[in-house]
C-alpha cells in the first residue's frame, strides 16, 4: 500500500476526462482473466485454484508497463495458475475490500482465499512465474500434509452450525436495543426468513462479509442478522416487508435502508465507508522516540511528518497554529487512514537529512512510504490550501517520489515531548570577576 514505484502511484480518483481517454490494458483475447465485483467471488473466492491478481489504473504508467509482463505470465502459467486483472480504479469497492492503496498492487490467492498475500518480487514475466510456482509448491506441500487452510466460501446454511456464520450476531426482540440503539458502533443488520430463497443466497456472502468487516475496522462496524419471523415486534417497528431487508443503524440517527449489492464484495465496500466516515481523524504525534515512528509509519500506508519550527522562533502559539493545521488535514483525508507525525526542527536532523530538508525551509513536510522507503515533500505553503493541494496531487498520482537517504529510516533520538509552553533560552552561568585583576589584563592587553 502507499506509494508504490516511483512517481506518481498514489491511490485516489482521477478526473472523467482522464479515465475517458484511456482504455482497459487487457482484452477478452488475453490469457489475463478481467475480473469485476460481479464474478471476482465466485472466479476466485470459491476457486479451488491459486490466482494471481493484478489490482490496476489504466492512467498508471507502471501499470501500463507491467501489462505485457502480466500476459506473458499469464500466457506461461495457463492451466497451471490462474492470473486476472483488476480495474481498481473503476471498481473501487473491489480494491478497498483488499487495501488497495496504490498502483499497481499484486495479491495472491493461495489455499486461504480469505488471506490474501502481498506479491513483493519483480515486475518481470520470470519473476512473476518464479513467485507463482513457489506459491503453488507451498500450497501443495500443505494438502500433502493435510493443512489444507481452505476458505469454505461460506458455502454452509444456517442450519448447518458451520463456522462461517460465527461474527454474525443473531438479534432478537430482546437484545436488539441493547446491542444496538444503546451501542456508539455501527451496525448493519439483515431482516430474514429461513425459508426465503434470497435471503439464503445472500447468508454466505453476509457471514464472509461480517468477518472481513470485524477484522478491517476492528469490532466498529458490526454485521447481524434478525429472523423477522420469529422476531415479529422488531420487523414491525421497522416496517419490514420483504426478505432480505438489511438496515444500516448509526447512533442518533435514523435507520437507512442498504440499497447497495448483494455480493460480499458490495457489502465489505460500503461497511468500510460507514467506518471511514465514524471514525475519528488519526492521531497526531510528536516523534519523541525510535518506537513511535516506526510504529505510526509501519502500520499506515502511508506517515505525514511534519518539521516545525524551534519553539523559541515560533512561541506556543505559533506552534499551536500549525498543529491546527496538521490536525484540519487529518481530519480531512481521514479515509485514507495514513500516520500523522511531527517533529521540532534540529530534534530529528538525521532524519531531516534523509529526506532532503535538513537546516532550512521551516516548516516543511514529507509524505512517506515505509514498505518502499520512498517520499514526497510538500514544495508549496505549508497551510492548509497548500497541503490540501499536495494531498490531493499525491492522491491522483501526480507527485513526485525520491527513496529515502540511506535506504532506510536513520537513528531517531529520544527527546523529551513539548510542555505545551513558550520556550525559554538557555540560562547562562554568572561569571565572578570579583578575584580578576582588571588593571593587570590591561596592562597585557597593551602590550
Amino acid at each position: 500500500m502507499g506509494v508504490r514505484g516511483t512517481g506518481g502511484l498514489w491511490w485516489g480518483t482521477v478526473s472523467c476526462t482522464l479515465f475517458l481517454a484511456v482504455n482497459g490494458l487487457y482484452s477478452a483475447s488475453d490469457d489475463v482473466i478481467e475480473l469485476t465485483p460481479t464474478n471476482f467471488n465466485k472466479e476466485v473466492i470459491q476457486s479451488e485454484s491459486l490466482w494471481l491478481v493484478e489490482f490496476y489504473a489504466p492512467w498508471c504508467g507502471h501499470c501500463q508497463r507491467l501489462t505485457p509482463e502480466w500476459k506473458k505470465a499469464a500466457t506461461a502459467l495457463k492451466g497451471v495458475v490462474k492470473v486476472g486483472a483488476v480495474d481498481a480504479d473503476k471498481h473501487q469497492s473491489l480494491g478497498g475490500q483488499y487495501g488497495v492503496r496504490g498502483f499497481p498492487t499484486i495479491k495472491i490467492f493461495g489455499a486461504n482465499k480469505n488471506k490474501a498475500e502481498d506479491y513483493q518480487g519483480g515486475r518481470t514475466s520470470e519473476a512473476i512465474v518464479d513467485a507463482a510456482l513457489s506459491a503453488l509448491r507451498s500450497l501443495v506441500k500443505d494438502r500433502l500434509s493435510g493443512r489444507s487452510g481452505g476458505y469454505s466460501s461460506g458455502r454452509q446454511s444456517r442450519e448447518s452450525g458451520g463456522g462461517d456464520k460465527k461474527d454474525v450476531i443473531e438479534l432478537t426482540d430482546d437484545s436488539f436495543d441493547k446491542n444496538v440503539i444503546n451501542s456508539d458502533d455501527v451496525w448493519m443488520v439483515e431482516f430474514y426468513a429461513p425459508w426465503c430463497g434470497h435471503c439464503k443466497n445472500l447468508e454466505p456472502e453476509w457471514a464472509a462479509a461480517a468477518t472481513e468487516v470485524k477484522e478491517q475496522t476492528k469490532g466498529k462496524v458490526k454485521l447481524a442478522a434478525v429472523d423477522a419471523t420469529v422476531n415479529q415486534m422488531l420487523a414491525n417497528r421497522y416496517g419490514i416487508r420483504g426478505f432480505p431487508t438489511i438496515k444500516i443503524f448509526q447512533k442518533g440517527e435514523d435507520p437507512v435502508d442498504y440499497d447497495g449489492g448483494r455480493t460480499r464484495s458490495d457489502i465489505i465496500a460500503r461497511a468500510l465507508d460507514l467506518f471511514s466516515d465514524n471514525a475519528p481523524p488519526p492521531e497526531l504525534l510528536e516523534i519523541i522516540n525510535e518506537d513511535v515512528l516506526k510504529t505510526t509509519c509501519d502500520a499506515h500506508q502511508l506517515c505525514i511528518i511534519s518539521v516545525l519550527p524551534h519553539i523559541l522562533d515560533t512561541g506556543a502559539s505559533g506552534r499551536n497554529s500549525y498543529l491546527d493545521v496538521m490536525l484540519k488535514m487529518a481530519e480531512k483525508y481521514k479515509k485514507k487512514m495514513w500516520g500523522w507525525l511531527w517533529t521540532e526542527a534540529g530534534a530529528q536532523s538525521d532524519l531531516e537529512s534523509s529526506l532532503g530538508i535538513g537546516g532550512f525551509g521551516y516548516p516543511a513536510m514529507a509524505a512517506i512510504n515505509a514498505r518502499k522507503m520512498k517520499f514526497a515533500l510538500l514544495k508549496g505553503s505549508f497551510s492548509e490550501q497548500g497541503i490540501n493541494e499536495f494531498l490531493r496531487e499525491l492522491s491522483v498520482g501526480r507527485g513526485s517520489t525520491a527513496p529515502v537517504g540511506g535506504g532506510a529510516f536513520p537513528k531517531i533520538h529520544a527527546v523529551e515531548p513539548w510542555d505545551g509552553k513558550d520556550g525559554e533560552l538557555p540560562v547562562e552561568d554568572d561569571i565572578d570577576l570579583s578575584d580578576v585583576d582588571l588593571d593587570d589584563i590591561w596592562d597585557k592587553d597593551e602590550l
